[in-house]
This record gives C-alpha cells, sequence and structure tokens, in this order.
C-alpha cells in the first residue's frame, strides 16, 4: 500500500520535505559510493544523516525516526530497499497532548471564532476527528436530535467506519452552525458540511489552517516540533478519556484506533512525569 495515499495534505507535504532535506545532505556527504545505487553506502548513508539530525540540528528522537521512516520509503521506490538503520529507542510516555490549561485556552479561542470555524474548532477537539475525516464530512453524516447526536465517519484511515457519539456542546454548536450555513453561498448545491468561500468543500490545507489559526490566537506555539498541530486534538481526546478512567476499548472505537494504539494513552504524559518530579520533598 503507498502510505503516501493515507495521509493528510499536510502531513504528506512534510514527509516530501523530509526526503529533499536528505536529497539536499546527500551533495555535501563524503560517502566514498552512491547511496542511491550501492546497498552498503545506502545504510552509511541513513545512519550518518540519523546522527546528523540528532547532534548537529538537534532534532527530537521523535522527528529523526519521522525522517527514517520517509528515507526508507524513499529508497523503497527507488528500487533498493530500506536502509539497516535502527530507530531511536523513544520514551515509554504517552502521545503528546495538550495540558488542561492549555486546552482551556483552545476552547476560549473557539468561542470567539466564525460559526463555522467554531464548529470545526469543536469537531476537532470532542470528536478527534482527523483532518481528512474533518472535510470529509457530509451535512448527512451529523444525526441530531434533541437529546443526543451521532457523529458518521464514513471513511477513517485504513477505512474505517464509525460513529461518534457528540458531547453536549458539539450537538449545540453544530446545530447552531448547520443553521448558519443554510445562508451561505453554495449552501443548496453542495452536500459538504464545512464550505469555502466558493460554496464548495473545504480543503484539508485550509481546515489545517483554520484550526492553527485558533491555536495561534490561544497563544499556543504551532508545528510539527512546537506544542500544537492539528493531529495533537486527538492526542488531547484520547489522554483526557484515559485520566477519565475510561477504558481502552471505549478509547479505541471513538478515536477509530486499534486497541495497542489506544493504550498509549494509558501512558504518563511528559506532565505526568514532571508532577511526580516536582512531589519530591528535600531536606534543606
Amino acid at each position: 500500500m503507498n502510505p503516501l495515499l493515507d495521509m493528510d495534505d499536510d502531513t504528506r507535504r512534510a514527509y516530501l520535505s523530509r526526503i529533499r532535506q536528505y536529497l539536499a545532505w546527500l551533495e555535501d556527504a563524503d560517502l566514498n559510493g552512491d547511496p542511491l545505487t550501492d546497498p552498503a553506502v545506502r545504510d552509511w548513508a541513513a545512519r550518518d544523516y540519523r546522527a546528523h539530525l540528532l547532534t548537529v540540528l538537534k532534532r527530537k528522537p521523535t522527528t529523526v525516526n519521522a525522517h527514517l521512516t520517509a528515507i526508507d520509503d524513499f529508497n523503497r521506490r527507488i528500487g533498493l530497499g530500506p536502509a539497516t538503520a535502527k530507530r531511536i529507542i523513544l520514551p515509554n510516555l504517552a502521545p503528546r497532548a495538550l495540558d488542561q490549561r492549555t486546552q482551556t485556552r483552545f476552547l476560549r479561542a473557539i468561542e470567539q471564532s466564525a460559526p463555522r470555524d467554531r464548529a470545526m474548532g469543536y469537531t476537532a477537539f470532542y470528536a478527534g476527528t482527523r483532518i481528512h475525516e474533518l472535510v470529509a464530512l457530509d451535512i448527512d453524516d451529523l444525526h441530531i436530535s434533541a437529546r443526543k447526536g451521532v457523529l458518521i465517519i464514513r471513511m477513517g484511515k485504513n477505512e474505517k467506519y464509525r460513529e461518534v457519539l457528540m458531547h453536549t456542546t458539539l450537538r449545540t454548536e453544530l446545530d447552531t452552525y448547520l443553521r448558519h450555513r443554510a445562508n451561505l453561498p453554495g449552501a443548496d448545491k453542495s452536500k459538504a458540511l464545512f464550505l469555502n468561500v466558493r460554496g464548495g468543500r473545504l480543503s484539508a490545507r485550509a481546515a489545517t489552517d483554520v484550526l492553527n489559526g485558533i491555536a495561534d490566537r490561544a497563544g499556543i506555539d504551532v508545528g510539527r516540533d512546537e506544542e500544537f498541530t492539528t493531529h495533537v486534538l486527538r492526542h488531547t481526546l484520547g489522554t483526557k478519556l484515559a485520566r477519565e478512567g475510561e477504558d481502552v476499548v471505549k478509547i479505541a472505537q471513538i478515536l477509530g484506533h486499534n486497541l495497542e494504539t489506544a493504550r498509549r494513552y494509558t501512558l504518563p504524559t511528559e506532565a505526568d512525569m514532571q508532577a511526580a518530579i516536582d512531589k519530591l520533598t528535600v531536606d534543606e
């Protein structure tokens, strides 16, 4: 399966950017051979580049591993196969998530947004939708009544179908947005839930910009190596559910994960580790 086809636009751009950075580094690397044709030189190149990312560019282990994954895919595409470069062993921690104070700032920034952007922000926060799932939503994928609401994800990652019960706030906001949407240009011609200014379906890139903009207004640093990415909202929901005692089966069903991935949310976060350290008592 082509991994590029199972990515949102933002992730795909980052994936391709890693390959371009690697190829640019190769131009000046002293490898004594061609890493694009010789398997032995391919392995040396991947290991040297791993060291370059860690020691020269000071990249985080998760970022280095992401670069190695992209390089492996590139080498497969040129018929060479993946390099024998070990991944960096990561701390056994839960995925990065927003802490409680930052969540509050994000939600307050959502409240100050336009109706469409409010609905998008609450959907990402309370339903944990991926960007491509968010923009793929149609009006018919919402089932809202006076007492409950259901959000249908028809084509999630790995083509998984799931139904997510709506939080009260999300149900209210989506109901409000639907009434607002009815008066937008192109609303009577498009089945898409979230529309762009021309009345067509909002793109994944535009949706990413909307959520990044909300985070920026909340004073949250945006970027892959920063505090906020759109995917961090999924991690935040999973972490909140785990901290509130929900079992991994429920978490997996809500987020469209397998059980092994859902178990990651039960691991400690960096904030948990810091809190443990801060509780230490010392004699003065």
